[in-house]
């Protein structure tokens, strides 16, 4: 009784009631089905990385002397530690997929289309601030990964003509990146971000209940000003239903299956590990992005040197003048994929790109593996003796990095499982003394009987 008496003065002081009745009862069109989920799933992803986010703020510290070893104490000895990293990493995994799955559907549907133009752009801006928040959280691990991310986005940004080096500056908060770096990505990752998400999220339903859920394309009538808005009036009143409960509980289920996917993979994997401390003086070190970003990276690495600058620059501006001018070149007519054949094909080869390049990214072939693992006694053939010394001295001397042997060691160079059935003996020599392309000579750098155990080595794989 006391509950209910509160909630009624709560609804009289302040409306709230009738706010939360208009956004259960807002009529939605007919054969709304699951691919209308992804929005509001992508709202309870922020959420999770609202909640979570806030409790590694309670134990993280964000200085240069102290971040690594806070999150190595939030990962191995703070009660639920590892979990609530891993619920944040996760969550910002599955908030990256929902925002692109839902912009995808969107352009699908033509739903971007009159007089949904606004709503599109506001959902453009609510994916740039996400990929900012997920791009200023690589660094708050202050590892290599983070840092040298960090790095490689101010040299991109330096090279916009004109105003390049103020961007640069801006970012690294000086002309090196440093603690002034730190603190500034922890407020915009913390505080400016997370607003701005809050605010465009509440444009975004906003703009929902003002214009109307989009009907889906096999009953819509064509995007046009003239006829479109009396039309949909009619479509509501003659076959809309109120969102709660007839659309609602498939965006309830689909979030939950979200958010327990999401813990699963938190408890079970936990969050991604951390790389080493930054250091610039690491020769040893292959930093590498999130996930979500490894694809540009890999872009970044296989463009031709005279195009890198052009890429760097150009491809970001230009994603975004097509996004936001999408509405307004192509906002009228028909939304069925049957008038717009061209939509699954863009679709198509943009995820197949960026899926590519990811791969890309992953294997690195042009970057050494530095953390090689020594290849295996079971490998190696035996333990003692020239073959299993040379096999020593092929990690030792960093040929490992570069070269395979039966899936241990890098892909820059050639395969040598089997390298022993291409080249004889005098060829090997040849190759490890004089060096060619990439690969360093090792004439002067090893001993008679060094060069002859790791010789022995390599002839025996046949």
């Amino acid at each position: 009784m006391a509950g209910s008496r509160l909630g009624t003065w709560l609804d009289d002081r302040t409306g709230i009631g009738a706010l939360v009745r208009r956004l259960l009862d807002h009529p939605v069109p007919p054969r709304v089905g699951w691919r209308y989920v992804l929005g509001s799933a992508t709202l309870v992803a922020f959420l999770l990385q609202v909640a979570t986010g806030i409790a590694l703020a309670t134990l993280y510290v964000p200085s240069t002397a102290d971040a690594y070893q806070s999150l190595q104490y939030i990962t191995h000895d703070a009660a639920f530690g590892r979990a609530l990293r891993g619920l944040h990493y996760f969550g910002a995994s599955a908030m990256m997929i929902l925002i692109g799955a839902h912009l995808a559907r969107v352009f699908l549907t033509g739903s971007y289309k009159f007089p949904r133009e606004v709503n599109w752009l506001s959902g453009v801006l609510l994916l740039f601030l996400t990929t900012l928040m997920a791009f200023t959280g690589q660094l708050l691990r202050w590892d290599q990964d983070g840092v040298w991310s960090e790095v490689v986005a101010a040299e991109q940004a330096g090279r916009v003509p004109g105003i390049g080096r103020a961007i640069a500056h801006f970012l690294l908060a000086g002309d090196r990146i440093g603690g002034p770096t730190l603190t500034r990505s922890f407020a915009f990752h913390v505080f400016f971000i997370p607003a701005l998400i809050f605010a465009g999220v509440g444009l975004h339903i906003y703009l929902v209940l003002r214009t109307g859920v989009s009907e889906p394309p096999e009953v819509s009538a064509p995007a046009d000003p003239r006829t479109y808005r009396p039309w949909y009036t009619r479509l509501l009143e003659r076959e809309g239903r109120p969102f709660w409960p007839s659309a609602a509980w498939r965006d309830l289920l689909f979030a939950t299956v979200v958010l327990a996917t999401v813990i699963v993979l938190a408890w079970v994997v936990g969050p991604a590990p951390l790389g080493k401390p930054p250091d610039p003086t690491l020769v040893d070190a292959s930093p590498r992005p999130d996930w979500y970003f490894l694809w540009y990276y890999a872009l970044l690495a296989t463009v031709p040197h005279w195009l890198e600058s052009l890429t760097m620059v150009l491809a970001p501006v230009i994603a975004i003048i097509v996004l936001l001018a999408l509405p307004f070149v192509a906002g009228r007519g028909s939304r069925h994929l049957r008038d717009r054949p061209w939509a699954p094909v863009i679709v198509l080869v943009i995820v197949g790109g960026v899926a590519w390049f990811a791969y890309e990214g992953g294997r690195a072939p042009w970057s050494p593996r530095f953390g090689a693992d020594p290849i295996a006694a079971a490998v190696v053939g035996t333990t003692a003796g020239p073959v299993s010394d040379g096999a020593q001295l092929f990690h030792d001397k960093g040929c490992e990095y570069c070269h395979m042997i039966a899936g241990t060691g890098g892909v820059r160079g050639p395969d040598l499982t089997h390298v022993a059935r291409r080249l004889d003996r005098a060829q090997l020599v040849s190759r490890v003394l004089g060096g060619g392309g990439d690969m360093p000579a090792y004439a002067g750098t090893l001993t008679d009987a060094e060069l002859q155990s790791l010789i022995a080595f390599l002839e025996s794989r046949r």
